[in-house]
């Protein structure tokens, strides 16, 4: 598949819509115009679309996600370079790929075999290195935190404690919380080990978290 001047342009046409919808930090939005995103969906008829602002199907029931809404839940991570990031629920790695541009150092962990095994391979044949895991991430990564962030791209039905415990003090939390069609986007600040700031943003909807501590896969 060519990255050509065509799907350049369209990339700098999603750009102005992402930015449109108030993502402010540049860097995300210099991330998003540089990653070729027609190269992640697996049905080549959705290429043509592959830069409208919308969420497409990958298989195994998982989506790539709407880039605002990558770029949503990027800027409100606050990404320093050289953040430790997990990533619960690697997908296509679209996301992943933006927090590796940030500067972060990504370990992702992936429910779906098949996925996990196309995206370990994708990845890097795109000259992207995070560290992929296979498991239930709803449990986090224990063996590797703490960490400066965690970002959940998938729905929960509650806050996963785990995911709370593994975080660093002053470290951050992005997960969508709420039923299988629509979710509040929470941001929790990690003040003190028995301490945390919650903060509620916009509706989405997310594919569900599956796992123990998500919706029983």
């Amino acid at each position: 598949m060519q990255d050509t001047y065509r799907h350049k342009g369209l990339r700098r046409q999603l750009v102005k819509t992402v930015r449109g919808k108030g993502i402010k930090d540049e860097r995300i939005l210099t991330a998003i115009g540089k990653i070729p995103r027609h190269f992640f969906l697996a049905d080549s008829a959705l290429v043509e679309h592959a830069y409208e602002d919308k969420a497409f199907p990958i298989g195994e029931g998982q989506t790539i996600s709407q880039p605002y809404t990558v770029a949503f839940q990027s800027e409100m991570l606050d990404i320093k370079p050289k953040d430790k990031v997990l990533e619960i629920g690697t997908g296509s790695g679209y996301q992943a790929i933006v927090l590796l541009e940030l500067g972060a150092e990504v370990y992702t962990i992936e429910y779906q075999k098949k996925l996990y095994e196309r995206t370990k391979k994708f990845l890097p044949s795109l000259g992207y290195h995070p560290r992929f895991f296979y498991g239930d991430g709803s449990k986090g990564l224990k063996q590797f935190a703490a960490y400066d962030k965690i970002i959940v791209t998938a729905g929960a039905p509650t806050v996963p404690s785990e995911l709370i415990a593994q975080l660093k003090i002053g470290g951050i939390l992005v997960i969508p919380v709420g039923n299988s069609r629509t979710q509040k986007m929470l941001r929790i600040t990690k003040v003190a080990d028995s301490k945390i700031r919650k903060e509620e943003f916009n509706d989405f909807a997310f594919v569900p978290l599956l796992g123990e501590d998500g919706w029983k896969g």
